[in-house]
């Protein structure tokens, strides 16, 4: 029996969960206005909800959705902080949501940021009361945090508690620290609506995507009530769903292991599943599974479809087998494009394979989609940047024009304020040290200079972390790098972890390009793979060619990674958890699922790159799960 205590709807991808949201807001906003009432809406800011503000906006300008009848409620805002602040959730709204909308100024209401601290208690106390005034808020619009915070309720947080200034602790700050571009210029509080403020909503929605979410989803929905999870209280909520991508969703027994729910509707990925996690479970090699293993576990059905432990073992163990490889891409020549959303990506996570691609004779070309610029560190600009001042004096080559740059950047850093996004200089400037930084890496892996491309698509320098959507322009730059190369074999990031969100967003443009490029050359397509190790590897069941390393190709990788010296030993944004540097982080993964093979039965290595091939298979039960809910969001949900 499915142990989750509060309704779960698990949706393909985040697009579809955040319209089956939308639809709800605007359902309730119709009725309301219908009624002759005020619809009273709790608003989120961050990741999460931005395509629910995306949607209900298309409705707005499309479907002619008003509203004029709407009054909203921020979660939270950072103190002390000025609304005018780039990183203030007063301004995100604004840009994101309510300049495009038709809601009445009046009737917009966030906490104030650059509130006197003698003043907070009674701003916390009077934005309670206009809570109260309008009835209550309708709907609520959740994320959650790693933690499992519901707006900045820390755990610990009381369950009754109120609007009030509320300590950060370490992880959310680090979680922060991309917006303020460094975790030192996070502020360390921040006024937050208490549980108890939300838990009075009439209707929750609570949205997580991505991998990174699966752990706290798992515990908020079926783990105990406890303020070591404050979003763990919305079990006790009458109205309360949660909204999540397949990748959210990973954790959940129903997902994670179905056999344990119920029967299954088994096929090879799932059977791989199985076998694996029993493995795992008792520590034995596969071969060595035997009947009563199976039993004893609660996996007789697959036993009773099919066949003896041994043929099941044998099936698994052999398919495993087959996805090692030391030649990727095969012995004929082929072109290969990898695409790498940040310029460190590509030998981050696979530049064991890069290096063995490009020895063996193929065409390898790597497509670097953004410039990073963001990740650099005003200390390295400065550096480079007394670097170009001497070089010009040694060799008296100082021309006008480097002149005013070297007097703008050193201006423009000395007055920076923390926080502050890069003038348009600087930010160039960051780029090229990112960009020069990938050039020495790539030909370290063996490419020449005519194989390394540089995308630089628009839709990442918005000078803040907060991105655009992929625009046509973006598309059509990858396009055009599809063109130019011709591939027969490509390699995309699939590490959906990443908490910025800049995967996501560069593998939705691979894909919409690859897919215009597909239809021109039919007959052509190139086989499309999936990399990971950045974030988080690919679960050995998902794994569909492994390449060994050696220890020596091993150190040849870390060596690629070091040349993007401005990411070595400290990380602008190293995520919230993982505080090791990145090749550490990749280097620790390979030998991991090296180890995790050997441990299943198959032969020892090193050291393994792994990967998936697209489209990335899915158990026929949650196949099912996503094509029912697709058809279920074809009309509005009620709101109850």
């Amino acid at each position: 029996m499915c142990n989750e205590m509060i309704p779960v709807r698990i949706h393909e991808d985040s697009h579809w969960a955040s319209r089956a949201v939308a639809l709800e807001v605007a359902a309730l906003i119709r009725t309301r206005a219908a009624e002759g009432r005020l619809a009273v809406l709790g608003m989120a800011t961050g990741s999460s909800p931005v395509q629910v503000y995306r949607e209900l906006i298309r409705m707005h300008r499309e479907e002619g959705l008003d509203f004029s009848n709407v009054v909203t409620f921020n979660l939270d805002e950072y103190w002390p902080l000025s609304p005018e602040a780039i990183q203030s959730y007063h301004h995100w709204m604004h840009q994101v949501f309510f300049k495009f909308v038709n809601i009445p100024a009046r009737n917009i209401h966030l906490p104030s940021g650059k509130v006197a601290e003698s003043r907070v208690e009674v701003h916390c106390r009077d934005y309670e009361r206009e809570i109260e005034r309008v009835g209550g808020i309708d709907l609520q619009i959740l994320g959650v945090g790693r933690s499992g915070q519901l707006g900045f309720n820390e755990p610990g947080s009381a369950r009754d508690s109120r609007t009030r200034l509320q300590p950060l602790d370490r992880g959310t700050r680090k979680d922060a620290a991309a917006e303020f571009f460094g975790e030192e210029n996070v502020p360390t509080m921040a006024i937050s609506m208490g549980l108890g403020t939300i838990l009075q909503a009439r209707r929750i929605c609570l949205l997580a995507f991505g991998e990174g979410k699966a752990p706290i989803i798992q515990r908020t929905v079926e783990g105990p009530v406890t303020a070591d999870v404050p979003a763990s209280y919305l079990q006790e909520h009458p109205n309360a769903t949660i909204f999540l991508d397949d990748a959210a969703a990973d954790n959940l027994t129903r997902i994670s292991t179905p056999w344990r729910v119920g029967s299954c509707d088994w096929d090879d990925l799932l059977v791989r599943e199985a076998v694996i996690w029993l493995a795992r479970r008792l520590k034995k090699p596969i071969s060595k599974l035997s009947d009563e293993d199976y039993i004893e576990n609660g996996l007789a059905e697959l036993l009773r479809i099919g066949g003896r432990a041994y043929d099941i073992n044998y099936k698994v163990f052999r398919r495993m087998m087959k996805t090692v490889t030391g030649r990727p891409a095969g012995k004929r020549p082929l072109r290969i494009l990898v695409f790498s959303p940040h310029p460190d990506d590509d030998v981050i996570c696979m530049g064991g394979t890069m290096a063995r691609l490009s020895e063996q004779g193929h065409d390898l070309h790597v497509g670097y989609m953004v410039s990073g610029a963001l990740a650099v560190f005003d200390y390295d600009v400065e550096r480079h940047a007394d670097f170009v001042r001497q070089f010009n004096q040694i060799f008296d080559l100082a021309p006008e024009m480097s002149v005013k740059i070297e007097e703008h950047i050193d201006r423009f850093l000395r007055h920076k304020s923390s926080g502050e996004s890069d003038s348009t200089e600087v930010a160039r400037v960051k780029g090229l040290i990112r960009r020069t930084e990938a050039i020495m890496a790539a030909k370290y892996c063996g490419l020449g200079d005519e194989q390394i491309h540089f995308l630089d698509m628009p839709f990442y320098d918005t000078g803040t972390t907060e991105k655009l959507p992929i625009g046509e322009e973006d598309v059509a730059i990858v396009r055009r790098l599809l063109e130019e190369v011709r591939p027969q074999m490509i390699f995309a990031a699939g590490d959906m972890s990443d908490p910025h969100g800049t995967h996501r967003q560069c593998l939705q443009a691979v894909m919409e390009a690859l897919a215009d490029y597909n239809r021109c050359h039919a007959g052509e397509e190139p086989a499309l793979w999936y990399y990971r190790g950045a974030w988080q590897e690919w679960a050995p069941e998902q794994i569909d060619m492994a390449v060994p390393l050696s220890p020596e190709e091993l150190l040849r990788k870390r060596h690629a990674v070091f040349r993007h010296e401005s990411q070595k030993d400290k990380a602008m944004f190293p995520g919230p958890s993982d505080t090791r540097e990145f090749w550490q982080r990749a280097e620790e993964r390979n030998k991991d699922t090296a180890v995790l093979f050997d441990k299943l039965g198959l032969p020892e290595y090193h050291a393994l790159e792994a990967f998936a091939r697209a489209p990335l298979a899915r158990p026929r039960h949650i196949a099912a799960m996503f094509e029912s809910d697709a058809q279920s969001q074809q009309e509005p949900s009620p709101v109850k």
